[in-house]
């Protein structure tokens, strides 16, 4: 069975060719970036993945986690061992603020490690996967007694973090949860409620854990105004004493054993306010956000997981004859790799996984522009991209990462769907990306509406705006995907028109086409990215420098996704035009079977 190989090579083309990240000057951290670091990093923490990391995939799948009597969780043999090992190897604090203790890298450094991690042994990455958005969140909001009590062993990690948001009867709908918070004359509060799917909610790879908690106050307005955000340690740092957080049971699930998803009971824990009182939802956007884009790193994760193996399978598993020119023509069969449809499959694959990997770690970088950047402008200009694109990368990388892992497997044919090759473990994994950090169809609305037709298709014009200034400066050599490009982003500008009007008559038939049109903003976000890696990979051919195997390999591919995936747009542009007459001109009774 093919172990996981970290794709150090493509990351450090990435980083080096196609960012330039070593030669930024700004924002200022990117200074500390040089060659030597963008080596070691995609070399040095994949080696440590490979090894320590994802022989821990298969034993997280078969032991999972286990509760005990008193409401403590162990997890799978060697997550505890491997996770002290990442702490010491200092990991984790790549790219957390130097001022508690972190390194300060740029955060598009940490996106190779979030990757390496999700391949390695996605229940393992859960727990520390996290601590970013965390950090990021209690850094924002808390008091300066609590950012330096909780900060430097968050950053350090020495203590995880997890998010309590969702309630039995509240799940994308957080305006509807119940759990209460009041406060006490110390000025912390009293917080007592239940909480399910909480990630890590227990465990036992560290000493203490702080539970990020949404609860309302007394006399809070309803809905999702009336939220507000606590900090609610497991061990009180002060006294030592066990707070008044349980696990209630541990959720039984279709994949990610390893991970501890639990029941969390709240009874009167002690927890401190983050940000002000009914305006916890603004703060943990922070953190959602900052998960929504993870999740998104986890679908191509699982992509290059599982196009890995069965990549490795294709070239060795010899079934029927090719109908062309054969590698050999007395061979009773040939090897899968040579028919068309399996060939399909594994390019497919390969032009999500590269052409995704280059727009997630592009997207980092704007992420970074963002936060640090000197200039007011660039700042404004790279966090509306990032913001116009998060439910884009959360939705589409996991709609597609799940895609590919399932049409991975399908090369195995029936090896596939027994235990032993691994592939059912990725797909059963793969699955629940599509529906945690809200669901892809919340994702797909909150792109049409709060990120295009809220401010007048304005940020989605500027998009395809520097697409389409891209394909018309693309050489003649590049037509086979400038061309096609171009015309895919007719369809795009076409279906946000088409957005803006549905808005305008019937809101439903906006919501109707929001999914179609979230698959095309991906479609064209995937393949502006391979517009500009076939430049890179052309200008670099032309000057004889780089593997020009590896290259033109680039060059092959970009013109599959040109081939194979932009004409998909055509459809798109339609769906998102149609709007929801047809979905809703049933009654609701008819639905039912009678």
């Amino acid at each position: 069975m093919t172990t996981y190989s970290p794709p150090a090579r493509e990351i450090a083309f990435l980083l080096k060719d196609f960012l330039r990240v070593h030669e930024r000057s700004e924002p200022a951290n990117y200074q500390m970036v040089d060659e030597d670091l963008i080596e070691a990093i995609a070399h040095e923490a994949g080696k440590f993945c490979a090894q320590v990391v994802a022989p821990l995939n298969p034993v997280a799948d078969q032991q999972g986690c286990i509760r005990h009597e008193d409401g403590s969780v162990t997890t799978p043999e060697g997550f505890k061992e491997a996770y002290a090992a990442w702490v010491e190897a200092g990991w984790g604090t790549l790219s957390q603020p130097e001022e508690y203790g972190g390194q300060g890298m740029p955060h598009v450094l940490h996106t190779v490690l979030e990757e390496y991690l999700n391949s390695s042994c996605p229940g393992f990455m859960m727990y520390p996967g996290i601590m970013s958005g965390a950090v990021a969140t209690v850094l924002s909001s808390a008091t300066q007694e609590l950012k330096d009590a909780y900060l430097p062993k968050m950053v350090s990690g020495e203590w995880l973090a997890t998010m309590a948001l969702t309630e039995g009867h509240a799940g994308t709908d957080l305006g509807l949860m119940k759990t209460s918070a009041r406060k006490q004359d110390d000025g912390s509060y009293s917080i007592s409620g239940e909480k399910i799917f909480i990630s890590g909610g227990d465990h036992d790879l560290t000493e203490n854990i702080v539970h990020l908690v949404l609860a309302r106050v007394p006399d809070a307005p309803a809905g999702s105004r009336g939220i507000s955000l606590f900090l609610v340690p497991k061990i009180l740092p002060e006294t030592g004493e066990k707070n008044g957080v349980s696990v209630g049971s541990i959720e039984h699930k279709m994949g990610l054993h390893g991970s501890a998803t639990c029941v969390l009971n709240l009874d009167e824990a002690k927890g401190w306010l983050l940000g002000e009182e009914n305006a916890g939802l603004a703060a943990m956007f922070i953190m959602m956000n900052a998960a929504r884009l993870g999740v998104g790193v986890q679908g191509l994760a699982h992509a290059e997981h599982s196009y890995q193996k069965a990549a490795a399978y294709a070239l060795e598993r010899k079934q029927g004859r090719g109908m062309g020119e054969r590698p050999d023509p007395s061979a009773a069969a040939d090897p899968l790799i040579v028919h068309p449809d399996i060939r399909r499959l594994l390019m497919d694959a390969r032009a999500f996984a590269e052409g995704f990997r280059a727009l997630v770690m592009w997207t980092a970088m704007q992420i970074d522009i963002a936060h640090d950047a000197q200039d007011a402008g660039e700042r404004k200009k790279a966090d509306a991209i990032v913001s116009f694109l998060t439910p884009v990368i959360k939705a589409f990388g996991s709609d597609r990462g799940f895609e590919t892992a399932v049409n991975m497997q399908q090369v195995f044919g029936g090896h596939g769907y027994v235990t032993e090759w691994g592939m059912e473990q990725i797909v059963r994994d793969a699955r629940i990306a599509m529906i945690y950090e809200g669901a892809n169809g919340v994702q797909a609305l909150d792109l049409a509406g709060r990120k295009t037709v809220k401010n007048g298709g304005a940020v989605a014009a500027a998009f395809f705006g520097m697409i389409s200034r891209e394909c018309d400066a693309a050489g003649d050599g590049l037509s086979f995907i400038a061309d096609p490009l171009g015309k895919a982003v007719h369809h795009g500008e076409a279906a946000t028109k088409a957005l803006l009007e549905n808005a305008a008559g019937n809101p439903d038939d906006m919501a109707g086409g929001a999914y179609a049109y979230m698959q095309l903003v991906g479609t064209l976000a995937v393949g502006w990215m391979w517009l500009r890696l076939a430049v890179l990979a052309q200008d670099n051919l032309e000057a004889g420098e780089g593997d020009a195997r590896f290259l033109q390999a680039k060059l092959a591919t970009a013109r599959f996704y040109a081939e194979q995936q932009l004409p998909l747009c055509t459809t798109l542009r339609h769906r998102v035009k149609a709007g929801a007459g047809a979905m809703m001109a049933l009654d609701a009774e008819q639905f039912l079977r009678s």
